[in-house]
């Protein structure tokens, strides 16, 4: 752990405490889910009431971050969209974490509301709903009318919310640098993911960054009438209040409303797949977050996006192998596919090559012969991302990101037509993106990229060589060597040797008969004249060589051919 910690840890240590209780409840009803001892399972529950034992882990853990509270709960669900790092049964769980917190009275929120605009609420609107119509982590949403007539939402931060998500932010860090040196937590990655993590949730604080997304996607979308996106009045928009425009219909999420409407559900389906697809494959800025509560759907098969808080970004190279994956397993080409695996994510050292390729053998066996009409797109994105936490190869963000939002895409295209298949909707930006790849203008540009990074290197090399010459020439040039796991080597070597050294010098011992000696005049089952410090050196030599076999036996090097 960093010095630089222990302020935070001081600062914040209620809530370390009452963190790590909370943990420590949640542990402890790990380990009595375990035993057969009934009476003791009832011990311990949660806040609901609910007894801990009879849950599943998965579950225990789900509800361990509800208990803490909003940055725990947003934590969650950013795990939720990383099962390459928790795993598939995790993040599935995690899932159904809701975001639901209690709305901030009257007062407060317009309190907050004239501190950031500069009006009283009456010069700011003609009316405003003082009941939310939703209660988030973050902040709520109330209902409004402007003085021109136009109704309006407002997103209101919660009070307070800013300095409460610092302090848990603050002691996630530390709890993640104490985690990242216990060996059973490193294929999470703490220190990485807790900082992944900070990043995302003050971008969700900042109401501004979500204002200047809606303007993006609204100008880009302008010409689509199969998309609607609510426009941002900015004189109303501060960091910690946004107004914006109220899209009236049905969520995707009320089936029931759904079906007592007139919608063409096919075709609202193959539109809000093609635009998402729009989005990713051509303008690499896409809604990172396509779940039912988040699509309206509006008279005239209109699709309605709420929630630009959370948005994807992806550049050409990564776009291409994604591609080149989804190729790959259309082709039924297990090595490339097991090629771009390892390319795109970041494998283990000791990762088991040969079972990887397997695998993957046997995935593409089993998805590439599906047809596009029956080919489940999220299925097969789900079992490689199982398949990625089996051998602990870990995505960049990006790139899990945009797994998660296929996946999410399949599912919710589905709740309106059971039929669809995104894979056969994906055909035609696959042909347009390989018509792209191969395009003279493409090549031109990937030329000019490398010409640009060679002329750099042109211009550094020389400098760079000038200072390694100066530096050996003064005598300055040190070279740096890590040498890891190379301890208990050298230590079973110096133990090895120290055993025979000590055999052998006892064996003189116990031939020169050097006193002080057992039996000197009686012999003793045979035996007399035995020097008393070489026959301990020789037990000792044996416990000793016996101690290295077994150290040697337990890593599993002895026969192992390098």
């Amino acid at each position: 752990m960093k010095i630089s910690s222990i302020p935070h840890i001081y600062r914040n240590v209620n809530r370390l405490t009452e963190i790590l209780s909370v943990f420590s409840k949640y542990g402890l009803a790990d380990w009595l889910s375990r035993l057969n001892l009934e009476f003791a399972k009832g011990l311990l529950k949660s806040r609901d009431g609910e007894i801990l034992a009879h849950h599943t882990r998965e579950t225990r853990i789900r509800m361990a971050l509800a208990e803490l509270g909003p940055t725990f709960i947003k934590l969650g669900q950013l795990l939720s969209t990383r099962p390459d790092l928790v795993g598939r049964a995790l993040a599935d769980e995690l899932r159904t974490l809701q975001s639901d917190a209690p709305a901030d009275p009257p007062g407060r929120v317009r309190e907050t509301v004239e501190k950031e605009l500069g009006l009283p609420l009456e010069q700011l609107f003609l009316q405003f709903d003082e009941q939310p119509i939703a209660s988030a982590s973050i902040g709520q949403v109330h209902r409004a009318v402007l003085p021109s007539g136009e109704r309006v939402v407002v997103k209101v931060q919660h009070h307070g919310i800013q300095e409460k998500v610092r302090k848990d932010l603050d002691v996630l860090s530390t709890l993640a640098q104490l985690a990242d040196r216990l060996p059973e937590f490193a294929p999470y990655r703490p220190v990485a993911t807790v900082a992944e993590f900070q990043r995302t949730l003050r971008r969700e604080l900042d109401f501004g960054r979500e204002e200047r997304n809606l303007q993006l996607f609204s100008s880009r979308f302008a010409g689509n009438p199969h998309v609607a996106i609510p426009r941002p009045f900015t004189d109303l928009c501060t960091p910690q209040v946004l107004t914006m425009e109220l899209l009236e219909g049905v969520k995707l999420a009320e089936l029931e409303r759904i079906e007592q409407a007139v919608f063409d559900r096919q075709a609202i389906a193959r539109h809000g797949a093609h635009l998402y697809l729009e989005m990713i494959f051509s303008e690499g800025l896409y809604h990172a977050d396509p779940h039912p509560g988040n699509v309206v759907l509006l008279p005239g098969n209109v699709i309605g996006l709420l929630d630009f808080g959370m948005v994807g970004r992806i550049d050409e190279r990564l776009r291409e192998q994604i591609e080149d994956m989804l190729s790959a397993i259309a082709s039924q080409d297990a090595v490339r596919l097991a090629t771009l695996v390892r390319r795109v994510g970041s494998a283990p050292p000791d990762l088991d090559e040969t079972a990887l390729r397997a695998d993957v053998s046997d995935f593409v066996a089993h998805y590439g012969t599906q047809s596009l009409d029956q080919f489940d797109l999220g299925g097969a994105l789900s079992e490689m991302t199982e398949m990625f936490y089996r051998y602990g190869i870990v995505l960049p963000a990006q790139v899990a990101m945009l797994l998660k939002v296929l996946i999410t895409l399949e599912g919710t295209s589905q709740l309106l037509d059971p039929h669809f298949s995104l894979i056969e909707v994906m055909q035609p930006f696959h042909r347009r993106s390989l018509r792209a790849r191969l395009s003279p203008l493409r090549r031109l540009k990937r030329l000019g990229r490398v010409y640009d990074e060679l002329e750099h290197l042109a211009e550094l090399l020389p400098r760079r060589l000038i200072d390694i010459l100066e530096q050996v020439q003064t005598g300055k040039f040190d070279v740096h060597l890590d040498h890891r796991g190379l301890e208990p080597s050298v230590n079973r070597l110096v133990l090895g040797m120290l055993a025979s050294a000590l055999f052998i010098g006892s064996s003189l011992l116990l031939s020169l008969k050097v006193p002080p000696l057992l039996f000197p005049r009686e012999p003793f089952l045979g035996l007399s004249q035995l020097s008393v410090l070489g026959l301990s050196g020789c037990v000792l030599s044996v416990l000793l060589g016996l101690r290295l076999i077994q150290a040697i036996g337990k890593s599993g090097h002895l026969d192992r051919r390098a």
